[in-house]
């Protein structure tokens, strides 16, 4: 039988090839080798590639070349794979190259399977029969090896050893690198030894090479492979990735449904029998309705349902007890572990819900809504709050106009039987509902629903007192306007719902802005009491409303309204006006023509076309008045003369309006003249007015600024008065002080009254002392008087005699002693400054005749011969 494969050479078939690929690159490298695919009479196109196309390249011939220059270094360890892919088909097909240095042998395993002996080098004899079988197959090591340890494993030998003595070594994971120590060789035997056991599940196989040196270290041979596998024992158990596994199935599940999968592994070898699992149910819990409702597939764990009768309102969940053992499952020599599966019976709509009543009972007040009536109750063995428990009721029959709803409680699952239109009594008095009730969610297969999902509701209605009504209402009435008074308009009487009842209605009016109208209490008929005006700011549109109210006497009493619309039809009964009343030209006008319009409160054709003429008297209105028409309802004034004098006038136009029995009405157009300036406006006081500003405007403002005035010389005046009343609390002296401290400053210690010099010849002559108001404000000394009204002190004449002033001294202290006004300190009299160099003491301390006589006043003497006479009056003895 012929396969179609790649053929490779069992020799390297050195060549040479020059050219250029498919693409147009220049060829002239060395040839590795060629192959062959052999393709059996297929006759397809086939495409090589390698798998290592950054290094080797292989053309559509088969022709194998290197990419690049490769050094012994860099050649590849593990063999290079070839694939051959049919375009057509997609197959593919897979070879193996394995490229060694040019020059050396491959290596081959002596006939001592336990003896690898390293090829002979640079024999061209040797090449020619280099086999394809050199490759060293791995050494096998079974894990959790017992010893005794080392453990020999293999021995090396070179052909070199027998003339001249060699070192052998290792390299790779697990001899000089991590993990280190687990293989070791004997340098001189070359015997290679494990260390330790091995645990395949930390590493699998080992790759080591094989060195040969001289006692000087030059390598005497190539380094060889060394490929050693771990070999899997059953060390571990089983492990269920989830200890307890969750699943579901819908009640009423046929068998073979599927329910859930569950997953164990295991450490060892999957590809040998220590990791081949198999699963099986050790246990079921309940065994209801039978012991054996699920299986499981014993290879990949998937459980299924082998037994109808699935009831989650019987048995709402299953326990199985799950177990995994490796070995294919022997229980011999496999090792097994366990894992709970908790199934789930999920609930489906295979309970329909059920009344607890055939017949509900409830009642109602008619005109009555949005009322529970009834609640109905059902119970359902689904599970709760879930779409196959939740109840939906539907009305199938004694509703016809649908006034009823049965809307769910999502608390109780009840129905609630609701009124949503109002129930009128007089038309029926009772009604007997037939309600169906469903699930939010069919029923499932083969379930019908029971006679018990459907019941009756009664519902008596109860009457109650209703309202009267007018009909229709509004009512409308057409009516032409000016009716008199007691005429009668219509009847609006109301109805009373209530016929089962012997009630009486009584009429009475809620609204009648004018006050037009009048109610009958008993009959409803309306009737005037005023003259109906169109015109009236009560009518709006030509209507006018109003409103009337009809009580009956049930228990309690009831009420309705109604509303009467009056359409008022125009008559012609309103005279034609002159708009605007008021004008204003200058007293040349330019132009000289006045526009007016003329306005009526009736409708066309009570209204315009209008006819407008001047009245005859006064008769200067037509000598210097003349009216134009233009349109229907506007009209031209113009003045015949060139010059009217300021004033006012007031022309009267009679209008006359287009109405059946025509009505005329002499309108006065008042026309202000006025003198106006260059722009033609007013600036005479009749301009004033005009604008707005009449004479009691004018005089109001005019009171605005007197008042104004006043309060501004209030406040300057009372301003005044306490900055005087702050002066004067300054000239206040304290009585503890003394005069002299007040009178005079010292800048320098010592000094005293003979230091002073005061102007005697003031007190020679006291009348001709300037009078306080001339002094200036604030300069008053402060031992001086306060300003009171001045007692009637005596006059010192003009007589230059120098003995008179004992005599004025004396009448001035007996004044100064009945001066009620007088302060009790010794500055009694006000002295004005003395003067420099005088000679005479000081005076600022005198006693009066009434303070004793205990005082001295020889002193007066040194004073001069001035106040020997003061000396003689108030010194000496006693008498």
């Amino acid at each position: 039988t012929c396969l179609p494969r790649i053929a490779v050479p069992h020799r390297r078939l050195p060549c040479v090839s020059s050219g250029t690929t498919q693409h147009g690159m220049a060829l002239n490298k060395p040839c590795l080798c060629t192959l062959r695919f052999v393709s059996c009479g297929r006759g397809g196109l086939m495409q090589f590639e390698c798998s290592n196309p950054s290094d080797f390249r292989i053309e559509a011939n088969g022709v194998l070349y290197a990419a690049r220059t490769l050094q012994r270094s860099t050649l590849p360890v593990s063999p290079l794979l070839i694939t051959a892919s049919d375009a057509a088909t997609q197959q593919q097909w897979v070879a193996q190259v394995t490229l060694v240095q040019e020059g050396a042998v491959p290596p081959v395993m002596s006939k001592d399977l336990k003896e690898i002996a390293f090829p002979p080098r640079n024999m061209d004899s040797q090449l020619k029969r280099m086999k394809r079988d050199w490759v060293i197959p791995p050494i096998n090591v079974p894990e959790n090896s017992r010893g005794p340890f080392p453990q020999e494993l293999v021995r090396i030998r070179s052909d070199h050893d027998k003339n001249r003595s060699l070192r052998y070594s290792v390299t790779g994971p697990g001899a000089d690198q991590p993990p280190t120590g687990i293989f070791i060789i004997d340098p001189i035997s070359g015997e290679l030894s494990v260390n330790k056991p091995l645990d395949r599940e930390h590493i699998s196989s080992f790759h080591l090479r094989a060195h040969a040196v001289d006692l000087n270290g030059n390598q005497v041979e190539n380094p060889i492979d060394i490929v050693i596998n771990v070999i899997d024992m059953n060390d571990n158990r089983p492990e269920f990735t989830h200890q307890i596994w969750n699943g579901t199935v819908p009640e009423g599940s046929k068998p073979g449904s599927f329910v859930m999968t569950v997953t164990a592994v295991d450490k060892d070898d999957p590809k040998t029998a220590n990791g081949m699992l198999r699963y099986k149910i050790l246990s079921q819990n309940p065994e209801s309705p039978t012991s054996n409702m699920f299986t499981i597939n014993n290879k990949t764990g998937g459980i299924i349902t082998v037994a109808a009768g699935l009831d989650r309102e019987k048995v709402p969940q299953y326990t199985l007890i799950i177990q995994a053992s490796d070995m294919e499952g022997n229980p011999m020599y496999g090792l097994s572990n366990t894992a709970t599966a908790v199934i789930r019976v999920t609930d489906i709509n295979d309970n329909p819900p059920e009344f607890t009543a055939e017949t509900f009972f409830g009642e109602v007040p008619e005109n009555r809504v949005n009322v529970i009536v009834a609640n109905l109750t059902v119970t359902d063995k689904d599970q709760p709050n879930t779409p196959a428990w939740n109840a939906v009721y539907k009305i199938t029959g004694g509703d016809p106009t649908g006034r009823f709803s049965v809307p769910t409680d999502p608390t109780t699952n009840e129905g609630l039987v609701t009124v949503v239109k109002p129930i009128d009594y007089e038309t029926s008095r009772t009604y007997v509902l037939t309600v169906e009730a469903r699930n939010e969610v069919s029923l499932a297969k083969g379930i019908h629903t029971p006679r018990q999902s459907t019941a009756t509701v009664s519902i008596r209605v109860i009457d109650v007192n209703e309202s009267p009504y007018f009909e229709p209402n509004p009512k409308f009435v057409r009516l032409e306007e000016g009716m008199m008074p007691q005429s009668t308009l219509t009847t609006f009487s109301a109805q009373d719902p209530d016929r089962f009842m012997q009630q009486t209605i009584r009429y009475s009016k809620l609204s009648d802005p004018a006050n037009w109208l009048r109610i009958d209490t008993n009959t409803g008929r309306i009737t005037t009491i005023a003259i109906l005006d169109r015109e009236s700011p009560y009518v709006k549109n030509n209507l006018y409303n109003a409103t009337f109210l009809a009580t009956d006497n049930g228990i309690p009493p009831a009420s309705g309204t109604g509303t009467l619309q009056i359409f008022l039809l125009d008559i012609n009964d309103n005279a034609p006006r002159v708009s605007p009343q008021e004008v204003e030209i200058c007293e040349k006008p330019d132009p000289n023509a006045i526009n007016i319009t003329a306005f009526d409160g009736d409708l066309s054709p009570n209204a315009g076309p209008f006819a407008f003429e001047l009245a005859n008297r006064p008769v200067d209105v037509r000598r210097n008045w003349t009216i134009t028409r233009i349109s229907g309802d506007y009209a031209q004034v113009s003045l015949k003369i060139g010059f009217l004098e300021s004033g006012i006038y007031e022309i009267p136009i009679i209008i006359t309006d287009s109405g059946n029995l025509p009505m005329s009405n002499t309108s006065y157009l008042r026309i202000k003249v006025c003198q106006c300036d260059i722009n033609g406006d007013c600036t005479d006081q009749q301009h004033i007015m005009a604008a707005g500003l009449g004479t009691g405007a004018i005089i109001s403002i005019l009171l605005c600024i007197i008042i104004l005035l006043i309060l501004v010389l209030m406040f300057v005046v009372w301003m005044k008065r306490r900055d005087k009343e702050r002066q004067a609390k300054q000239l206040l002296i304290d009585p503890e002080d003394d005069v002299r401290d007040n009178i005079l400053k010292y800048d320098e210690e010592g000094g005293g009254e003979e230091d002073q010099d005061y102007d005697l010849s003031q007190l020679q002559q006291p009348d001709t002392i300037e009078p306080d108001a001339i002094k200036p404000v604030g300069i008053r000394r402060l031992d001086e008087r306060p300003l009171h009204p001045e007692p009637q002190y005596p006059m010192r004449s003009a007589a230059p005699h120098p003995g008179d002033i004992g005599d004025f001294i004396h009448e001035g202290l007996k004044a100064a002693d009945n001066d009620p006004t007088a302060p009790p300190y010794d500055s009694l009299l006000v002295f004005d400054y003395e003067g420099s160099g005088s000679t005479a003491g000081s005076l600022s301390s005198l006693n009066s005749s009434s303070s004793g006589g205990d005082q001295d006043y020889d002193y007066l003497n040194d004073w001069g011969p001035r106040f020997r006479k003061l000396a003689d009056m108030y010194g000496g003895s006693d008498d």
